[in-house]
């Protein structure tokens, strides 16, 4: 049996459905039972089907993958585990809500309309409207859902004590032990330079313009999201943001749309993105779908000098009075929601680690900490891209933690050798745990299948 990450991986995959592959004919499939989890039943045809994603998704990537009896098993085997953990999700009463499903789906059609260029083009893809496509897919998503959450809540229930990270690492021969580049932690706060007067009332004036062209000349709002605004997510598909939870957006935008009967069209609406005129379509609970137009202020007429005049003050605040702490300054002025509540920690966004291997920083935040020589320097004011707003800003940097290139060893990188250690432990017990799962459940082979004894009664390939 294959282990229980490699289910997960082939699940995915055969739900990633890309818009390339479904452009490709499918082959023709016969219809077979070929294995029963209780009373659900898995036919040869969902298991060719599912091999044969898997193999265009790979093509599509570049990998020369073959077809292979034992590549065919292994999506029995996992189609079988999934079963498994449904029906260990059911009798632990553990389930996902509406509002979860459709906050994956949303996403994952969001992720595959920028792969497609646009909603028309996913939907020429597919040969299906978003709304079919979500119909069609969203029990898939449910049950991936649920079978996620029960091995999380099994995964969660694995810890590690020091012993155990102890005799993993001494286990590892000395020559074998890795070189651990030079690693840096960090916080920052940002200020983001507000826009000058005269940028900012010509874009307040552009989207009340707009606005009125709809409500009082009858213009589709459609039409104008096309030739004016800046989303170019949205524009040019005529501003149609799909069904998305409130939560989802900011709170200006969220607060303006919801207070809308279904096609009302909003005032001129300011966010942390510039400003909208906002058109609901429809809402079921707490879920909108609605059209904008944005209209972004100019990025060439920010107040830039504001910014930097304003992070000299904090930082000559912090370097003179010791009462005066870096993390506090962060929480209460840093404009950036991703790095403001945690002090200003930045955070290697693919490990979580604080401890960033100098490598592993972007371009700008390389050239800051080039010029720190010691642990608590702060950087003088510097621009950067704030990824999350995509928006011009500055920020200072603060040299928390050096560590110099070495020899890994428990004393510098217990939190590390402690992450690969549990990581490992998890592996082990999730495949044994899920052996053993699968003997509380009747299954039953309706094919003959390698190394098990299977009559010769039974079906075969």
């Amino acid at each position: 049996m294959k282990n229980n990450l490699l289910f997960i991986t082939l699940l995915f995959l055969s739900l990633t459905f890309s818009f390339n592959t479904q452009a490709q004919e499918a082959p023709q499939l016969v219809d077979q039972i070929v294995a029963h989890v209780n009373d659900n039943i898995i036919l040869k045809s969902d298991v060719d089907q599912s091999v044969a994603d898997y193999l265009r998704q790979a093509r599509i990537s570049g990998e020369q993958i073959e077809f292979s009896k034992e590549l065919w098993f292994s999506f029995l085997e996992s189609a079988i585990n999934n079963y498994v953990l449904l029906e260990k999700a059911e009798v632990d009463s553990i389930t996902v809500s509406d509002d979860e499903v459709n906050m994956q789906m949303d996403q994952r059609i969001r992720q595959l309309t920028a792969q497609a260029g646009s909603e028309q083009a996913l939907e020429q893809a597919f040969g299906k409207s978003i709304i079919q496509l979500k119909a069609d897919f969203r029990e898939d998503f449910r049950e991936q859902l649920l079978a996620n959450r029960v091995q999380q809540q099994k995964r969660q229930s694995i810890n590690i004590t020091r012993p155990e990270v102890e005799k993993f690492f001494n286990g590892i021969p000395v020559d074998s032990l890795p070189t651990i580049p030079e690693q840096v932690s960090l916080s920052q706060i940002v200020i983001l330079p507000p826009a000058k007067d005269d940028a900012r009332q010509e874009a307040f004036e552009l989207a009340q313009q707009l606005r009125d062209s709809i409500v009082v000349h009858g213009k589709s709002i459609e039409e104008l999201a096309r030739r004016y605004s800046d989303d170019t997510g949205s524009g040019e598909n005529g501003g149609l943001l799909p069904m998305m939870s409130l939560d989802e957006l900011v709170s200006e935008y969220s607060a303006a749309a919801a207070a809308l009967q279904p096609g009302g069209i909003s005032e001129v609406v300011e966010t942390q993105f510039g400003f909208h005129v906002i058109r609901l379509n429809r809402r079921v609970g707490d879920r909108i779908e609605t059209n904008h137009i944005l209209i972004s202020i100019d990025s060439n007429q920010l107040d830039e000098q504001y910014a930097i005049d304003r992070l000299n003050t904090i930082r000559d605040s912090i370097l003179t009075n010791p009462d005066v702490k870096f993390t506090d300054v962060a929480r209460k002025l840093s404009q950036d929601p991703n790095t403001a509540n945690y002090g200003g920690r930045i955070i290697d966004p693919q490990t979580g680690e604080r401890l960033i291997a100098l490598t592993r920083l972007d371009p700008a935040l390389y050239r800051v900490v080039l010029l720190m020589d010691e642990e608590g320097d702060i950087s003088e004011p510097k621009p950067f891209t704030l990824q999350s707003q995509n928006q011009k800003a500055f920020r200072i940097v603060r040299l928390d933690k050096q560590i110099p290139e070495h020899v890994a060893n428990l004393d510098q990188d217990y939190d590390r050798i402690k992450r690969i250690a549990l990581q490992q432990k998890q592996v082990r017990i999730m495949q044994q745990w899920l052996i053993d799962l699968r003997n509380d459940f009747y299954i039953e082979y309706k094919i003959n299948v390698p190394d098990r004894n299977v009559s010769d009664s039974e079906n075969t390939l």
